[in-house]
């Protein structure tokens, strides 16, 4: 079983970071600072949980004004990386709101080894204009990393952060950020630039559909950007967004051959095949499996998935696929009656039932 992401905080790796603020900070209690991260509750916090009581322990024992708490704070944080050394950024959130000017300067230099998207929102809340304005600066930072972070920051739907109401129901801001930013030459950059606009596809699909008419065929670039960008309303089976990408015709595009597990034994596999054929080349294929599961209260919850999407130059192509019916924490799977489809194009094709059974019979 794989480590829960909250155990990343070793004794090992408090105990460095402690070294390292001692540098800066030689009146640094690191033994005091040690037992109260580790003290009788640290066990029942889960990751957010523990980023945050790291950075109220940093507060408890960098007894000084927050300005000066940053000056040792920024050149510590040169020596962790990654989402677990977001504490750094925590502590700008909870403690820096009412100084601004310190907190974007602070969160700039954290944002480089790590991210800081998370911390940025509540200053979005709470100096909208001031901060996006700050965010317009860093998307034409030299770092690719401040500019993804320009890009990443303001996305309407971030995933496991706070959400962004007036940018939800109003992108226009948003929009000035990616305006900035679509041609940038960081892959990593053009990432978050799609995951944002496909954010925004789901309050505002018009004004994607809008920037993808506006930007495709730029550039190979942006053609990916559109597309990635994109990938909710393909999904959803958008007429005309699959007909900007060439996904509109379906009707000379037959299914035969469609096998199918009948009876599934949960923590087991759902196999199917199948066979795309045509009196012509299949051409440019969005291939889609939908799965209608079985709820708790008897009925359908429709999930689809990709298989592919690419243009097939041969009249037949064959497709073996499987899907996992394991319990987990985020999808308990309930025995009956459940269902697949395959989906060309946009258009479910054909849908079959099959059981999902105990293990034990």
């Amino acid at each position: 079983m794989a480590e829960q992401l909250k155990n990343v905080y070793t004794k090992e790796y408090i105990k460095n970071l402690s070294i390292k603020i001692k540098e800066y900070y030689h009146n640094f209690d690191s033994d005091s600072f040690i037992s109260s991260i580790f003290n009788p509750t640290w066990k029942t916090l889960e990751l957010k949980m523990r980023m945050r009581h790291i950075a109220i322990a940093l507060n408890e024992y960098l007894p000084l004004s927050y300005k000066k708490q940053l000056e040792i704070l920024k050149p510590t944080s040169k020596d962790f990386n990654g989402f677990e050394s977001m504490f750094f950024q925590d502590f700008v959130e909870v403690y820096g709101l009412d100084d601004f000017e310190n907190s974007m300067d602070a969160l700039e230099v954290f944002t480089i080894d790590s991210s800081s998207e998370f911390a940025i929102r509540q200053f979005i809340l709470k100096y909208e204009d001031k901060t996006m304005q700050q965010m317009k600066l860093w998307a034409k930072s030299s770092n690719e990393h401040i500019r993804r972070f320009a890009s990443e920051g303001c996305r309407p739907r971030l995933p496991w952060a706070v959400a962004l109401p007036r940018f939800k129901s109003n992108p226009s801001t948003v929009f000035e950020i990616i305006e900035l930013l679509k041609n940038d030459p960081s892959k990593y950059v053009q990432k978050s630039v799609a995951n944002n606009l496909n954010d925004i596809s789901k309050d505002n699909p018009e004004l994607v559909i809008e920037f993808v008419k506006n930007n495709l065929g730029v550039s190979k670039e942006l053609d990916w950007i559109c597309k990635h960008a994109s990938r909710t309303l393909l999904k959803k089976g958008d007429e005309e967004v699959l007909e900007l990408f060439s996904f509109g015709k379906s009707h000379h595009v037959n299914i035969s051959n469609f096998i199918w597990d009948d009876v599934v034994k949960v923590d087991d596999y759902l196999n199917f095949s199948f066979e795309l054929v045509s009196d012509e080349e299949l051409g440019n294929v969005r291939i889609e499996y939908g799965l209608y599961y079985l709820k708790s209260n008897m009925t359908h919850n429709k999930k689809v998935f990709m298989i592919s999407q690419n243009e097939i130059k041969s009249k037949n192509k064959k497709f073996v696929k499987k899907q996992s019916f394991k319990n987990m924490t985020t999808r308990k799977h309930y025995l009956g009656k459940h269902h697949i489809s395959i989906i060309i194009n946009g258009k479910e094709m054909i849908k079959k039932e099959f059981i999902l059974d105990d293990t034990s019979n």
